[in-house]
């Protein structure tokens, strides 16, 4: 229903007879009718916006199409369509209609801003911030209410690893200042990544320290296969073993210099955090030290409330800490030194460093 088009052919119809004149004017003079607008302009249209480009986005359309326009079969072959043009041709079309993309000469291409720089491969953890937010994001503000109702709660399962990898990098400039700030440079240094979603860190890592030498774990199976690939791609499998595991059931040697979680303790129950700090600290060699980094409650901060929301509605994990809190949670595990460090101001994300003190001697 289009009652803005209805709207301005109102006028246009005076050779119609006087009884469908009169109720179509009676449709646009519907006090809900401005409601209606208002809706579809400020908040329908920009959803449907979001929602294609990240679709578009998710399956590669935006990257493929900014290489070079592509005709409805090359899509086809590329999204690897057999048969049903009939559909992929209206899935498009809907995309030239919300002005994404524009439609030449029997080819689509990249027209909107937003389309064109979501297509740079520079610009993919945004791109997947945008499809976790209408993914996993939306679901909760829309089902929440029906989901106390029912008892529900989302699972691993509602969740796409390998998306969440991609997106976590949005805060890779967070993260990565604080592994330069951390990580020993002048000496052969052994890392365990816990949570190492695409491998990203452990190379920058492995960048900073030539003779560092890491464990990288995940405890999603597509998400550990795809950071192996990624490690063979960068020329590090010499260096870096990758597996699939969960923190919880490592069995490993107190061998490592440096234990490093990033964005991911809020994966584990409040309840848990202090038992799976301890385990963390039991893989660190005397003198070890772990750097946790998080997003924590307060500062603010839409996406990151939405996202604590989540784990309120989800079956694992919890909610996002609290700095005071996790910091007392480190000391309770038997860090010392523990310190959290604000990276940039004004910007809820946390850098927390403890110390596996060596035991006492008599």
């Amino acid at each position: 229903m289009d009652l803005l088009s209805l709207a301005r052919t109102v006028k246009d119809r005076v050779e119609e007879p006087i009884t469908d004149v009169l109720a179509a004017a009676r449709i646009v003079t519907d006090p809900r009718t401005p409601l209606l607008l208002a809706l579809s302009t400020l908040v329908v249209t920009p959803l449907y916006r979001a929602s294609f480009l990240a679709s578009a986005a998710g399956s590669g359309v935006l990257q493929c199409l900014a290489v070079r326009p592509c005709d409805l079969d090359s899509l086809a072959e590329y999204l690897e369509v057999p048969d049903d043009r009939r559909r992929l041709r209206a899935w498009l079309d809907i995309g030239v209609r919300l002005g994404e993309f524009d439609m030449r000469e029997g080819c689509y291409r990249l027209k909107s801003t937003p389309a064109k720089l979501l297509a740079q491969v520079g610009n993919d953890a945004v791109a997947a911030t945008l499809e976790e937010i209408m993914r996993f994001h939306v679901p909760v503000l829309l089902d929440a209410p029906r989901m106390l109702k029912t008892g529900r709660g989302f699972s691993l399962d509602d969740q796409d690893g390998p998306v969440i990898a991609r997106s976590s990098l949005a805060l890779q400039g967070f993260v990565q200042e604080a592994i330069g700030k951390t990580l020993e440079r002048d000496r052969p240094v052994r890392l365990l990544e816990i949570g190492c979603g695409t491998g990203t860190y452990v190379r920058h890592a492995a960048e900073l320290n030539p003779r560092l030498t890491a464990l990288a774990v995940d405890l999603q199976k597509d998400v550990a296969v795809q950071a192996a690939d990624n490690m063979a791609r960068w020329g590090l499998t010499d260096r870096v073993e990758t597996r699939q595991g969960d923190l919880r059931e490592l069995e490993l040697q107190p061998q490592f210099d440096l234990v490093t979680l990033h964005n991911n303790i809020y994966y584990f129950p409040q309840s848990e955090r202090v038992e799976v700090l301890e385990r963390a600290r039991s893989f660190l060699a005397p003198g070890g030290r772990l750097l946790l980094t998080s997003s924590c409650q307060g500062g603010g901060n839409l996406s990151l409330d939405v996202l604590n929301l989540w784990f309120e509605y989800a079956d694992f994990g919890g909610p996002l800490p609290q700095e005071d809190e996790l910091t007392a949670q480190l000391e309770k595990a038997g860090f010392a030194d523990v310190r959290a460090t604000q990276i940039i101001p004004t910007q809820p994300f946390r850098a927390f460093v403890g110390t596996n003190a060596p035991a006492a001697t008599a």
